[in-house]
């Protein structure tokens, strides 16, 4: 079964965003100032793509959204970043409606959309575990009675790590469940169904569709940084505290986030 991800780094949408703007070149000049692209491509380098590179199931398709007006350095330095990525596929798109794009770039990504595939969201500033990709097939499996009967289901893997990266290395707090995170939560789309995972606000999703929770292990990292568009109106202010190196050694084993590289690249 397919499985498709779908990543938006700096996409200036038309909506999708909490933090609002009067116009498109406020909106761009908010993306792409050199403080937040800094953090994006630290995180994205450090956390979200050595999660992917350590998936022990590397069949899987990964579309990696952005502007086509985003600065040719940036551009390069997205190519340069993933070009050891074969699932890695760069689409540069106009500002377009937030949700409509983004399911038309899903529905055109299926190789084959009368078969059944499986969806998932990724945060360029969040990381899963190196089984993900393994046990959301392995949870479709295990649900195919339940997959059979209805157009689309959600799978989510709910237990995971907020954490916040610095040259200092790793803080987290300890491992919780938070139902319906956008990290590690899926979904199953039927053969000929062109529902995808972006029909839905992740936060609503089991008001839709059926949906499976897989609560048994941490499967996400949820960066807590300063541009996280869902806390800009409404900070959480959850408590971490820096790994010791016995969970550092754990971070690289799960989700292949090394302190020593984030120290690196941090402090640079």
């Amino acid at each position: 079964m397919q499985v498709i991800g779908l990543c938006r780094f700096s996409y200036p949408a038309l909506g999708g965003f909490q933090v609002e703007h009067e116009t498109m070149e406020e909106r761009l000049a908010y993306l792409y100032s050199d403080a937040r692209m800094a953090e994006r491509f630290r995180l994205f380098e450090t956390v979200a793509l050595p999660s992917l590179r350590q998936q022990s199931d590397q069949d899987f398709d990964l579309i990696l959204v952005t502007g086509d007006s985003l600065p040719q350095q940036h551009r390069d330095r997205l190519h340069s970043l993933t070009a050891d990525m074969p699932q890695v596929r760069i689409v540069t798109e106009p500002p377009r409606r937030h949700r409509p794009i983004m399911k038309d770039l899903l529905n055109q990504a299926r190789r084959d959309p009368d078969q059944p595939c499986l969806q998932f969201r990724f945060d360029d500033d969040d990381a899963v575990a190196g089984e993900f990709v393994a046990r959301l097939r392995e949870t479709a499996a295990d649900c195919a009675p339940l997959l059979a009967k209805t157009a689309a289901a959600a799978i989510d893997f709910n237990r995971g790590y907020i954490a916040e990266f610095s040259a200092d290395g790793i803080a987290a707090a300890e491992p919780a469940v938070y139902p319906y995170f956008t990290a590690a939560l899926a979904m199953y789309a039927a053969g000929g169904s062109r529902m995808t995972i972006m029909n839905f606000a992740h936060h609503r999703i089991h008001h839709h569709i059926p949906t499976v929770t897989v609560p048994d292990v941490p499967m996400w990292v949820r960066s807590h940084n300063r541009f996280n568009d869902s806390r800009q109106l409404r900070a959480d202010q959850i408590a971490v505290t820096p790994l010791t190196a016995k969970q550092e050694r754990e971070f690289e084993t799960i989700f292949g986030i090394r302190s020593a590289h984030v120290r690196q690249v941090f402090g640079s």
